[in-house]
């Protein structure tokens, strides 16, 4: 049922790990047009070696740091064993130790425009240009050869971890006190700036010193990304905690309607802090999407470390909310989370499974918003949320699909999905959509529906507009013109907000 994983990070065996001895030379220069050294002669000069770092400076990321997550992701047994592998050997062998098992793939990167271009100007006046970081040799040159950009690499070996004075060791008995410039991003580099020539630091404003440098970067990030990072937009789908009170018609009373705005925000936090934490887990993936690359976390603007301490400051912000409800809600609120983790972690990559698990996640809003206010959801409600929700979770998947297909043709994958089964997924969505319209009719002629509206006959008006929606979705989708989320696509798409209005007051006339 599982299908592999179709991002493409990847993974290498100690026989696969390159040795010290085989990474690049001093003397060997590896040109970006080719796959491997040439022997073009630049123009000498007279400038000094040009170190650079790796993490920080050249990507804008850890790339220690996603390899563990790359572990938790694929391995997360192993994570235990990483904690013994820091234990016996430090970071150094930690390092060495992912390197075997989990990569990041070099060739999707958040690679810093203004450092490369930097580096390119550097090679072009003849100037050695040397990759100086403490990320493990294995990793550092692949980097290195995609790129093609430097002379040589100076790496953590499994034995010794080339950060702070070591690296300032290193780089002086290879090229003398003062005998090298070097780039970095300043917060780990102090050692090594004693020793350099001229020190460059990315991305922040030059020290007082007058041998640093600032190399700007027009790219970096900003606290208006990390805003962009929680998506808050999205909390509209938290609406659904709403849903409850505007079924059982006590929408209009002040206490419900206060403990059900509680619930909404304590969910909007939960859920932010639950996008954070997939975007963490999804980042090879998200970099190869034609999209999604844009993300923060994707491209780099916003950091790890951010994210990693975002996440508990809103998880403390949604259980500080959650005491002030019922144990009810913040028991469906965990499970809201611990879903999402599973969900983040294995899920989505099971097929059919993982559009199950999206439907189950929109309907617990549903649930949790009851218990908040206590009034328990009917069978009618949960079932039309899951198949409504089952639809919109196919829509999405196909969606990301026909995105894909744009980008990789006939071999286009999304989530363990492949391009022959988007006639199903639109089978099973549209079949999914229309069930959810058939339990809507249901409703309207049982007792339930017939005892809460004054003309639960006029509820019919409903039904064709609820079919034509889930109709006019998929034909978007069929077309390519359906944006990942298709609760997005409906905020945004004119049809769709019409199609709303006129269900809304239809549903009041019917009250």
């Amino acid at each position: 049922m599982q299908e592999p994983d179709a991002s493409a990070e990847l993974s290498w065996s100690a026989a696969d790990r390159p040795a010290p001895d085989d990474l690049p030379g001093p003397l060997t220069v590896t040109d970006t047009a080719t796959d491997g050294p040439t022997s073009t002669r630049l123009p000498e000069t007279a400038e000094p070696p040009l170190a650079v770092d790796l993490d920080g400076t050249l990507v804008r990321t850890d790339l220690l740091v996603e390899s563990l997550l790359l572990l938790l992701k694929r391995q997360p047994l192993h994570l235990f064993a990483a904690l013994l592998w820091w234990l016996r050997g430090g970071r150094a062998n930690l390092k060495a130790q992912l390197a075997q098992r989990v990569m990041p793939d070099p060739l999707t990167l958040p690679y810093r425009r203004c450092v490369l271009e930097h580096l390119r100007q550097a090679r072009a006046t003849g100037r050695r240009v040397v990759l100086a970081t403490g990320a493990d040799a294995g990793l550092a040159a692949r980097v290195a050869a995609h790129l093609g950009l430097f002379e040589a690499v100076l790496a953590s070996d499994g034995q010794t971890n080339l950060t702070g004075s070591r690296k300032r060791s290193r780089l002086v008995d290879e090229f003398g006190e003062q005998g090298f410039d070097y780039l970095g991003d300043g917060d780990h580099d102090h050692a090594v700036r004693r020793s350099a020539r001229i020190s460059l630091v990315v991305g922040r404003r030059p020290d007082p010193d007058p041998r640093v440098q600032w190399l700007q970067d027009p790219d970096a990030g900003s606290a208006r990304d990390l805003l962009r990072e929680l998506r808050m937009h999205q909390w509209v789908k938290n609406v659904l905690v709403f849903v409850p009170l505007l079924a059982s018609h006590r929408i209009v009373e002040p206490e419900h309607l206060a403990v059900a705005a509680l619930a909404f925000a304590a969910f909007g936090l939960c859920a932010s802090s639950v996008y954070v934490l997939n975007d963490l887990m999804d980042l090879g993936a998200d970099r190869r999407h034609p999209s999604k690359r844009h993300r923060p976390l994707a491209s780099g603007k916003v950091s790890m470390a951010a994210a990693l301490t975002i996440i508990p400051v809103l998880l403390v912000g949604a259980l500080l909310i959650g005491l002030l409800l019922p144990w009810g809600f913040m028991a469906l609120l965990a499970l809201y989370f611990l879903v999402n983790v599973a969900y983040s972690l294995r899920l989505k990559s099971v097929v059919i499974l993982d559009v199950l698990v999206l439907a189950t996640l929109y309907t617990l809003r549903i649930a949790a918003g009851s218990a908040a206010v206590d009034i328990w959801p009917s069978t009618w409600l949960l079932a039309f949320s899951m198949f409504a929700f089952l639809s919109l979770a196919l829509v999405k998947r196909y969606a990301e699909l026909m995105t894909m297909r744009a980008v990789d043709g006939p071999t286009a994958r999304a989530r363990g999905y492949r391009l022959d089964d988007a006639e199903l997924l639109s089978s099973l969505g549209g079949g999914a959509g229309y069930l959810s319209v058939l339990v809507l009719a249901l409703y309207i002629d049982s007792a339930s529906g017939q005892a809460l509206y004054r003309t639960p006959e006029l509820l019919w008006g409903i039904c064709p507009l609820l079919l034509y929606w889930d109709s006019y979705l998929w034909l978007m989708a069929h077309r390519g013109l359906m944006h990942d989320d298709p609760l997005v696509f409906a905020q945004r798409d004119k049809v769709s907000r019409i199609l709303l209005v006129l269900m809304v007051v239809v549903w009041i006339i019917a009250m």
